[in-house]
């Protein structure tokens, strides 16, 4: 049972980690061409990504609580719920993506000055997150059959659906940056096209497969109508996740802000190395997707055994590889960051920070597991909490306290990122032993 546990988690966990990968493909991707240019337009995506991220990840908890609800239906056999879920979410996240997108082009230059963005960082970012904003219904909608596919087990739809993506954007990239021929030289704007008609194209696809029903899936217009019940249950089990995850990214977003008081080499150097350790958690980051998924089902099914036993798989798995690769961050980070620019200064912030964050990062991949758990069996008011308490109750006040308090400049980030990561690690832990998540939904209100 052991085996067949492993099985179905890494059957799942690495098509989800290869998406994650290719996910993060696409920001070193623009941070790699980018970088050629200067600090300037490579720190613009850096300053961009946690404001995006914080006003479209409210949408994602709502895609998250749909996966849930779909895996739970496909874990008790009933297929005409799964479908009913997948219309429920795709028709309220195209709206939402609509209401945010307009609402952050509107609101872009005064977020910037807000952040206190340095005038050199804000003239490529205003227009870079003005682009991106406007294609998100296209990223919305890959969104909807990312989860909704993990929800059944599959994780090769997306897998092959964000291949061409990431394909697209790479090719894209440099004839939009530099100019060629024809396309002419538009810089940290052209990165951002590059990715939107790329999503743009991705999103055809999705839709394409979900409409046919050729993969398990099948999206009905007259299941995208609003139910009442289904629509309340959807908006009941994601608002939690998604308060939690826009609460935090708005920390995240907060953060970015004091990191910008430090000025062009720090803002570089984090925005390096946090791309690059969310490239090395990638397999935490998949197997808690997938561990969220296959919770969902087993719970569904009525099966807290083999829930627990995908648990205790998922973290042995995450402990492993994240202890490789992180310990490659701790010596390397120096080589690491000099790989995306030559800048001395920029290199000694950058080895600084892989230094003291790297070990923290192994505790929060384990929270990620724990995270997937609650995910997945509903109970998603815990994660919102530890979410929130992540960012505003540990990470910034310990930023500020540390880094301007104390006096110790941006090493105090780095310390809070350490502490924050490992303190809700053990949180989770707590949680999880409690054992109260196992009844967070009853099966037949599913």
């Amino acid at each position: 049972m052991v085996d067949g546990t492993f099985g179905r988690l890494w059957k799942l966990a690495l098509p989800i980690m290869a998406g994650n990968f290719l996910q993060t493909l696409y920001n070193l991707t623009d941070a790699w061409f980018l970088g050629k240019l200067d600090a300037a337009s490579l720190s613009a995506p850096a300053v961009a990504l946690p404001i995006i991220w914080f006003l479209t990840v409210f949408a994602m908890g709502f895609s998250m609580a749909g996966g849930t609800l779909i895996a739970q239906s496909f874990g008790k056999g009933d297929s005409l719920r799964v479908n009913l879920y997948l219309g429920q979410m795709t028709a309220f996240l195209l709206v939402l993506s609509l209401v945010i997108g307009a609402a952050g082009i509107i609101i872009t230059p005064g977020i910037l000055r807000l952040m206190k963005t340095p005038s050199d960082v804000s003239v490529y970012a205003a227009p870079y997150m003005r682009i991106i904003f406007a294609g998100l219904p296209f990223m919305f909608l890959t969104v909807v059959q990312q989860f909704a596919y993990q929800g059944i087990g599959n994780g090769i739809v997306p897998l092959a659906v964000q291949g061409v993506s990431v394909l697209l954007n790479v090719i894209l990239d440099p004839l939009f940056i530099f100019g060629l021929g024809r396309f002419p030289a538009m810089g940290v704007a052209g990165a951002a096209w590059a990715t939107i008609i790329a999503r743009s194209i991705a999103a055809g696809i999705s839709m394409w497969l979900l409409v046919s029903g050729s993969r398990g899936l099948k999206l009905k217009l007259s299941a995208m109508r609003p139910k009442r019940k289904e629509l309340g249950f959807l908006i009941r089990i994601g608002l939690p996740s998604a308060l939690g995850q826009s609460t935090t990214a708005l920390g995240f977003t907060v953060l970015q802000g004091v990191i910008n008081s430090f000025g062009t080499p720090v803002i570089a150097a984090f925005g390096i190395a946090n791309r690059l350790i969310g490239l090395f958690n990638m397999p935490a980051m998949g197997v808690g997707q997938a561990t969220a998924a296959l919770v969902g089902q087993s719970l569904g099914a009525n099966r807290p055994d083999e829930a627990k036993r995908t648990v205790h798989m998922a973290l042995i798995s995450v402990f492993v590889f994240l202890m490789v690769t992180m310990s490659f961050s701790f010596f390397f980070g120096n080589q690491f960051t000099r790989f995306f620019v030559d800048d001395p200064e920029v290199i000694r912030y950058g080895a600084q920070l892989f230094r003291v964050v790297s070990v923290s990062v192994v505790f929060f991949g384990m929270f990620m597991v724990y995270n997937g758990v609650f995910q997945g069996a509903g109970y998603t008011k815990v994660g919102m909490i530890l979410g929130i308490t992540r960012l505003w109750g540990i990470r910034l006040p310990l930023a500020l306290l540390i880094g301007r308090g104390l006096g110790f400049g941006a090493s105090g980030i780095w310390w809070a990122m350490f502490i924050s990561n490992l303190a809700v690690y053990l949180a989770a832990l707590v949680m999880y032993r409690r054992e109260t998540w196992m009844t967070a939904l009853k099966s037949e209100e599913v």
